[in-house]
């Protein structure tokens, strides 16, 4: 048995853990999870698990749901909300498998590895650091706020500080680099940034991120949401995603004799994201809603421009500062924190190489206002727009090879097949916005 298989074994040891949750994620990146004792925990890290994946979304048909949970051992956390009376639980994330040992076709985390494989073969490490928003409300029942606090409000406005904190603190006791916390814009809306890291490390932390937000939310009697656009007026939730590749210990995006500080490697990056944005935005934003967050208005990207400064764009270069150049990076605006982030940074990390290896040029930036523009001033400069609903969303991935290459047939059509469900039960659904606009005149 290797190095970290014996190491997860001693720590379960010397931390008296009874149960071992084994995560993984379906299609639509929702966490799943089932527990092992101790007991089972040296022959689940060398054989795996077996499961029915017959249930899990984008898994597997009736006659086919043998599935094997494969840990990977790096992963093992304990977890510190669970109570230790009795024994201490934690939890691996966990490759999902064929039972001829295959990597399973419907796993997430197999579609990033597999990218992230893509990238090594160009020379290249991916690393990414999201900004996840969320609401925090007094129940799932309806969007009522907690404060009418704003954009980096401290107490009294911001009654939420103290559930902040102890996420952060959570997440630091799971091995989870935590560098901004604050209040957003919206009321009621805050934001926690996770520290810059590799791509699957970040997907990982990403899922945990969301269960711990959800997890200390409930223990103060309060619920937490990812809902991209739960009330109406407001800013939305985004997951800006900072992103940069590395050749060795060089930050591949940055050129110390550029304009904008930015290598070719950046800009035909930055030109590949632009060019590819309309057709993987189903999957950084993979709900009805999350179209409700992209329109004019609310600091959500709409137009496919980028910049160094301005905070409208769908790309923006964060301004260079000498002796950093480590730091060179770009940020992604579109996704929201609703999304699977194993595939959203897979499609992310396509359309960014997909720029590098066809030699895609960078237009100008766009320092002005974008919001402010007139249709036709916006069509002089050639600027583009990300899809206004699902739907639009829909038949754009669904005419796109870069997409079905990236997810693989399997994700690709379960994906597709899911998503045209989800319209179609909004499409006929009749909400309160038209008994309220034309019962009383129709």
């Amino acid at each position: 048995m290797d190095e970290e298989k014996e190491f997860v074994l001693k720590m379960a040891h010397e931390n008296n853990v009874k149960f071992v949750r084994l995560w993984f994620t379906d299609i639509l990146g929702f966490l799943k999870s089932f527990a092992i004792t101790t007991e089972e925990l040296e022959g689940a890290l060398e054989e795996g698990m077996g499961f029915d994946g017959s249930s899990i979304e984008g898994f597997a048909r009736i006659d086919e749901s043998d599935m094997i949970a494969m840990p990977d051992p790096s992963t093992f956390q304990i977890l510190p909300w669970r109570p230790v009376k009795g024994g201490a639980t934690a939890r691996m994330f966990c490759d999902v498998l064929e039972p001829d040992g295959s990597p399973h076709q419907g796993d997430p985390r197999h579609v990033l590895k597999r990218m992230l494989k893509k990238a090594a073969d160009m020379g290249f490490t991916f690393y990414v650091g999201p900004e996840l928003e969320f609401f925090l409300l007094k129940s799932c029942e309806s969007p009522d706020p907690l404060d009418q606090g704003g954009y980096f409000d401290l107490t009294p406005l911001d009654v939420a500080s103290d559930i902040r904190r102890e996420i952060a603190l959570t997440l630091e006791s799971m091995g989870i680099g935590v560098e901004y916390s604050h209040h957003e814009v919206a009321p009621s809306q805050h934001e926690i940034d996770l520290r810059y890291t590799d791509a699957l490390t970040m997907a990982d932390s990403t899922m945990t991120y969301r269960l711990v937000v959800k997890e200390i939310a409930l223990k103060h009697g309060v619920y937490a949401t990812f809902m991209p656009k739960p009330l109406q007026g407001e800013n939305g939730s985004g997951m800006h995603t900072h992103q940069s590749l590395f050749q060795g210990e060089r930050n591949a995006f940055f050129d110390p004799d550029d304009k904008y500080h930015l290598s070719e490697v950046g800009k035909r990056y930055i030109a590949g994201l632009m060019r590819h944005a309309p057709e993987i935005t189903l999957v950084t934003n993979q709900w009805v809603n999350s179209y409700k967050r992209l329109v004019p208005g609310y600091e959500a990207p709409v137009y496919i421009t980028w910049a160094l400064r301005n905070r409208s764009d769908l790309i923006r270069v964060p301004v260079y500062k000498p002796g950093k150049e480590r730091a060179t990076r770009v940020e992604y605006r579109a996704p929201d924190p609703a999304c699977n982030p194993y595939l959203a940074f897979a499609v992310m990390l396509a359309a960014g190489l997909e720029g590098i290896k066809r030699g895609y040029e960078l237009p100008p930036p766009v320092e002005r206002n974008v919001y402010e523009m007139t249709d036709q001033e916006r069509e002089e400069l050639g600027i583009g727009t990300l899809p206004g609903s699902l739907w639009e969303a829909i038949q754009l991935a669904e005419g796109s090879e870069l997409v079905r290459e990236t997810l693989g047939d399997h994700i690709f059509y379960k994906l597709i097949e899911n998503k045209k469900i989800e319209w179609e039960r909004y499409r006929t659904k009749v909400t309160a916005y038209e008994l309220e606009e034309y019962l009383p005149v129709l």
